[in-house]
């Protein structure tokens, strides 16, 4: 087994650490909601499960896409009320994200939103299957700025790849981030997946993108923002 291969089929570092403090108002959301059929939980044991996307929204939608690491999902909600002909899939492993994501589903009355609980990293390995997949949304990973935490950083070029397997050709990956030296990593990391190649990325952010509260803050913080863009590709 190759290090790639190593890199995509286990992740031995997280890139995150759990934060699971609610508010009142959260835990009532989960409380009437979370049982609702709108969260999946990735599998415990393991076990890959693929989804078929078209099963888990009422009706078949037009594309999927996957708003990886949504945090409270605003963005997210935006996105989908923009967009119904999409079903949007949402991977999140924090329960106050989770929460103030139902309550957006619920507020803005969406059914093209199915949120995935639970470790990314494990959702897209076991739950998402090969070339079913038109779009993944990064926006502002963890950036772990400290040299001693890049171990932790989840863009790897073992991730890369696995996202890259589970996009249909023709698919996007679309990576934003405001910190220069992750927008580098990432950057040297798909000169090694033939399958991303290089395509102009947008030279600021595309209109249907909402702004984030990290793009706020890395922008007050006097840091640029960083657009990647990717199409998937069949190779011969």
């Amino acid at each position: 087994m190759n290090s790639n291969t190593a890199q995509t089929a286990s992740r031995p570092i997280r890139s995150y650490v759990i934060r699971s403090r609610m508010t009142p108002a959260q835990k009532k959301t989960c409380a009437a909601y979370m049982d609702s059929g709108l969260v999946i939980p990735v599998p415990e044991t393991g076990a890959p499960r693929p989804l078929n996307p078209a099963e888990i929204f009422p009706a078949p939608k037009e594309k999927y896409l996957v708003d990886f690491g949504f945090g409270m999902g605003r963005s997210t909600a935006l996105m989908a009320e923009k967009n119904p002909a999409a079903g949007y899939i949402g991977i999140e492993v924090h329960v106050p994200g989770v929460a103030r994501l139902l309550w957006e589903i619920h507020n803005r009355r969406l059914e093209n939103i199915r949120v995935i609980h639970g470790d990314g990293f494990a959702a897209v390995r076991d739950m998402l299957a090969a070339k079913s997949i038109d779009g993944f949304h990064i926006f502002f990973p963890d950036p772990w700025p400290k040299k001693r935490h890049h171990k932790r950083r989840l863009l790897t070029e073992g991730f890369l790849r696995l996202l890259a397997s589970r996009l249909k050709t023709g698919g996007y990956l679309y990576i934003v981030t405001d910190w220069q030296d992750y927008a580098v990593q990432v950057e040297e990391a798909l000169l090694g997946i033939p399958e991303l190649p290089g395509v102009p990325a947008p030279a600021a952010r595309v209109p249907w993108r909402p702004e984030t509260a990290f793009e706020k803050k890395g922008i007050s913080a006097g840091r640029s923002i960083h657009e990647i863009f990717r199409v998937s590709e069949q190779l011969s």
